[in-house]
């Protein structure tokens, strides 16, 4: 048996499923795919693009969001290795041009699967649909729980938990702007501040320029139980 390219090993890592997948699928997935390594910082997709391939990322990490006309923006969600982009995908399906923009946030590799091999294998691989349909899934699910707290729940709260989420519960220091806070929760740079400051007269963060310092995560976890 001839042992796995550098490609495949990259690909059975995020998707396992691949080896064993019907033959058939194996040889299609690896004779169309098409590794690419795109720089951070760069543009996956731009709003109004027309979407050609399916992107996997095998590493690295970039986020999908959404611009206001006054330039606030909303991250929808965050591609890992292994995911693939539920707006692309649906956009393929739907014949739609892209409704947001992707940006890679770290250096990332991808393989990127072009429109007609993924309608095809839609049609003749349970493995390929039960794949994608599983991501279309999970990630609606995601989606449902950011509209659930941008419409319900206070930003205080949100953004409390946000911090908390950065120092994965205990203390720590964050090295972000509001601006990128602000962004991150869709709301605006203003705001963010305001809060901040309250959560330094409370004693819970300390602030300086880029730098939010957690200092008390159990008086932020009140106020993030609070919304």
């Amino acid at each position: 048996m001839t042992p796995p390219s550098p490609f495949q090993e990259e690909v059975y890592a995020v998707l396992p499923f691949l080896r064993t997948a019907p033959a058939a699928l194996h040889e299609a997935f690896f004779a169309r795919a098409i590794r690419t390594e795109v720089p951070a910082g760069r543009y996956l997709c731009m709003e109004g693009d027309r979407c050609l391939h399916l992107p996997i990322v095998l590493s690295g990490s970039a986020r999908i969001y959404k611009s206001g006309w006054q330039g606030r923006e909303i991250t929808l969600y965050r591609l890992e290795p292994g995911d693939s982009c539920i707006l692309t995908a649906s956009c393929l399906i739907g014949n739609h041009d892209f409704p947001a923009f992707a940006v890679t946030e770290t250096d990332v590799v991808a393989a990127l699967i072009p429109a007609a091999s993924f309608h095809r294998w839609l049609g003749e691989y349970e493995a390929w649909r039960t794949y994608v349909f599983g991501l279309l899934w999970n990630r609606l699910i995601e989606i449902i729980s950011l509209v659930e707290e941008v419409t319900f729940r206070r930003m205080d709260a949100r953004l409390a938990e946000h911090l908390l989420k950065l120092t994965e519960g205990g203390p720590g220091a964050i090295h972000a702007t509001h601006e990128a806070l602000a962004d991150e929760l869709g709301t605006a740079r203003e705001v963010v501040s305001r809060i901040l400051k309250e959560f330094e007269r409370q004693g819970w963060v300390t602030l300086a320029r880029g730098l939010i310092q957690v200092c008390d995560p159990h008086g932020l976890l009140g106020k993030a139980r609070q919304g």
